[in-house]
C-alpha cells in the first residue's frame, strides 16, 4: 500500500511543478509548498491509519473536486476518461449509439436519439432509462456510466432498458457519429436565410460560412442566425464566425488576466463574406459564452439586431492545462470584453452570499458603453436583446419545471399516450395544458420562491427573539398570498410552458429537424425577426 500510495502523492507535486513555472506563483513559493507538505503528510498518514480500508484515488478525487468548488465551476480538474471526451465534444466527432444521453444516479436517460443513428435503428427512444450496459448493473456504477456506451465502431453493446415500466433489451452497434456545429440551414421564405449554430466546435465557422454561401446561393438577401441555447465553445471559432460579416483587422474581442501573456486582442483576419447583409441574432437565457461574443460583438459593432432573452452572462474564459498521467486541469484565466469594453459576466463566483452562492450583479450596478455608433449597451448580466421577446424570458417557476426535468417526461408520457402524424398541423392544446397541470399535481410539484426563503430565515430569527406570536399573523397572511401567487403562477406563464412543451414534444415524433422547420413557421422570436428584416427602416432606426 505504501508504494501505491507514494505514486499518488506526486500528483499534488507535480501541480506545484507546474504553478512555480510561472510569474504570478514566485512570490507566493513559500506558502504553495507548505501547503502540498501539509497535506501529502496528512494524505499519507490518512491512508496508512484510518481504522477503515481507504481508496486512495477516490480521496484524492474527492479533495481535488472540493478544493475547485470554492472557484468557480468552470475550472475543473479531468481524469483521463474526462481529458478524451472534452477533446471529443470540442471535435464534434465520436463514436457510440448516436444519442444524447443524460447521466442520473442509477441510471441513463436517452434525451435525444439522433435521426438515423445506431440508438434510432435500435428503436430506442426519448425517455427510456438505460439500467445495464453488457453486464454492468449501472445502479452501483460509480463513475460516469455513459463512457460505457463508447467503444470503436462496429462493436455491439448490450443494453438493458426501462421503458413506461416495462424492462427491455436491445443490441445496438457503434458508429462513427459527426454532431454538426450547424445541424440545420434553410430558406424561412424566398429572400430570408436561417442558420442554426448549436455549438463553438472546431468546425463552427467553417459550417456557418458555408451555410451562409449556400443560402446566398439560394437568393437569400436577410439572414437570422439562431444562438438559442448554444453553451458555446471555441473563442477563435467566435472570432471566425463574426468575420464572416465584419472587415478584416476588427476588434471582436479582449481578454484581461493577472497574467501579462494571457492579456490578448483578438481581430478578424479574413476577408469578410458579406458586409451589408442585414443579420437578425435569436439569444435566449442558455447562450453562453463565445454565444455571447458574437452576438456582444455584432451588438457592439452596429452590425446585427439581437432578438429574445437576455443571455447567460459568462464572461470567463478557461485554458486547458496539461498534469501527470494523461490528466487535464480546466483553468480560468481570464475575463473578456467585447469591442465597447464591456465584460458581460452576470455571476460573482469570489464573493457569494450566505448561502454560499455566487451572488448576480445588481442592475443598478451596471455600467453603460457605447457601441461603434453611440447606443448605449450594458454590462454585468449578459448581453441584453435589442428587441426583448417576453415568452422568451426564463421565470422561476419556468426554471423550477425544467430543473426537475418534468418537461421531458411529460412529454415521454405524452408520446404513448398520443399519435402526431402531422408537423405543420400541430398544436399543444388547452385541454394539453390542462394536462400537464394535473400532471404537475401528480408528481406533487411544488416550489420555493427567494421570498419563502427569506421568510423562513425571518421567522428562525424572530422565534429568537421571541417575537413569532408577535408577528405570526402578518406571516401566515404573507404565506398565503405566496401560496395563491404559486397556484395561479402555472398559467401565467402557459405561453412560456407551452412552447416548452411542445418543442419536446415535436422533437419525439419528429426529430430535431422537424423542430427547426416547425420553427419557421410558428416560433415567436423568428416571426419577430422577420418583422424587423422586412422592414428596412425599423432595421436602421434601432442600429441608429
Amino acid at each position: 500500500m505504501k508504494r501505491f500510495l507514494n505514486k499518488k502523492i506526486i500528483i499534488p507535486a507535480a501541480l506545484v511543478v507546474v504553478f512555480l513555472s510561472t510569474t504570478a506563483f514566485n512570490s507566493n513559493f513559500f506558502e504553495i509548498a507548505k501547503q502540498i507538505e501539509i497535506f501529502t503528510t496528512m494524505f499519507k498518514e490518512l491512508n496508512m491509519n484510518y481504522v477503515d480500508e481507504t481508496n486512495p484515488g477516490d480521496l484524492m478525487d474527492t479533495a481535488i473536486k472540493s478544493m475547485l468548488e470554492d472557484l468557480d465551476p468552470y475550472t475543473r480538474f479531468y481524469n483521463e476518461q474526462d481529458v478524451q471526451s472534452a477533446r471529443i465534444n470540442q471535435s464534434g466527432d465520436f463514436t457510440g449509439i448516436g444519442a444524447k444521453v443524460r447521466t442520473m444516479k442509477d441510471k441513463l436517460v436517452i434525451v435525444e436519439p439522433y435521426k438515423g443513428y445506431a440508438a434510432d435503428k435500435a428503436d430506442l427512444k426519448a425517455g427510456d432509462e438505460i439500467i445495464k450496459i453488457d453486464n454492468v448493473d449501472i445502479t452501483n456504477f460509480k463513475d460516469d456510466a455513459g463512457n460505457l456506451l463508447q467503444g470503436t465502431a462496429g462493436t455491439e453493446v448490450a443494453l438493458t432498458y426501462k421503458r413506461q415500466g416495462k424492462i427491455n433489451t436491445a443490441t445496438v452497434t457503434r458508429e462513427s457519429l459527426e454532431i454538426d456545429a450547424v445541424p440545420h440551414y434553410s430558406m424561412i421564405n424566398d429572400d430570408t436565410g436561417y442558420i442554426v449554430l448549436r455549438k463553438f466546435t472546431n468546425k463552427a465557422s467553417s459550417q456557418t460560412e458555408k451555410a451562409l454561401n449556400s443560402l446566398k446561393g439560394l437568393g437569400a438577401k436577410k439572414i437570422v442566425l439562431d444562438l438559442r441555447g448554444n453553451p458555446g465553445g471555441l473563442l477563435n471559432e467566435a472570432v471566425n464566425i463574426v468575420n464572416l460579416f465584419v472587415p478584416k483587422d476588427q476588434l471582436v474581442v479582449t481578454t484581461k488576466s493577472k497574467i501579462k501573456k494571457y492579456n490578448k486582442t483578438y481581430k478578424t483576419k479574413r476577408e469578410p463574406v458579406d458586409l451589408e447583409i442585414p443579420i437578425v441574432v435569436l439569444i435566449n437565457g442558455r447562450s453562453a459564452s463565445a454565444s455571447e461574443i458574437v452576438s456582444g460583438a455584432l451588438q457592439d459593432l452596429d452590425r446585427a439586431v439581437i432578438v429574445g432573452a437576455r443571455s447567460f452572462g459568462k464572461g470567463l474564459v478557461q485554458r486547458p492545462k496539461p498534469l501527470t498521467y494523461g490528466t487535464q486541469m480546466k483553468i480560468t484565466i481570464s475575463r473578456y470584453y467585447t469591442p465597447s469594453g464591456r465584460c458581460i459576466q452576470a455571476l460573482d463566483y469570489w464573493n457569494r452570499d450566505e448561502n454560499g452562492k455566487a451572488t448576480r450583479t445588481k442592475k443598478q450596478d451596471y455600467k453603460a458603453f457605447k457601441t461603434k455608433k453611440g447606443r448605449s449597451v450594458f454590462d454585468g448580466g449578459g448581453v441584453q436583446p435589442d428587441i426583448e421577446i417576453e415568452v422568451a424570458k426564463q421565470t422561476p417557476i419556468t426554471e423550477a419545471i425544467e430543473e426537475e426535468n418534468l418537461i421531458f417526461d411529460f412529454a415521454t408520457e405524452y408520446f404513448y399516450k398520443n399519435n402526431v402524424s402531422d408537423l405543420k398541423g400541430f398544436e399543444f392544446s388547452n385541454n394539453d395544458f390542462e394536462g400537464f397541470k394535473s400532471y404537475l399535481e401528480k408528481q406533487n410539484f411544488s416550489f420555493e420562491t427567494e421570498t419563502e426563503k427569506a421568510l423562513n430565515e425571518a421567522l428562525i430569527v424572530a422565534q429568537e427573539e421571541k417575537l413569532d406570536n408577535a408577528i405570526s399573523s402578518e406571516y401566515n397572511d404573507v404565506i398565503s398570498a405566496l401560496n395563491s401567487y404559486k397556484s395561479a403562477a402555472i398559467n401565467k406563464n402557459k405561453e412560456k410552458l407551452s412552447g416548452l412543451l411542445q418543442d419536446e414534444i415535436i422533437k419525439r415524433y419528429f426529430y430535431a429537424e422537424g423542430l427547426y422547420d416547425y420553427y419557421k413557421a410558428n416560433n415567436t422570436e423568428i416571426k419577430k425577426a422577420l418583422e424587423i428584416l422586412n422592414n428596412p427602416s425599423e432595421y436602421n432606426k434601432i442600429l441608429n
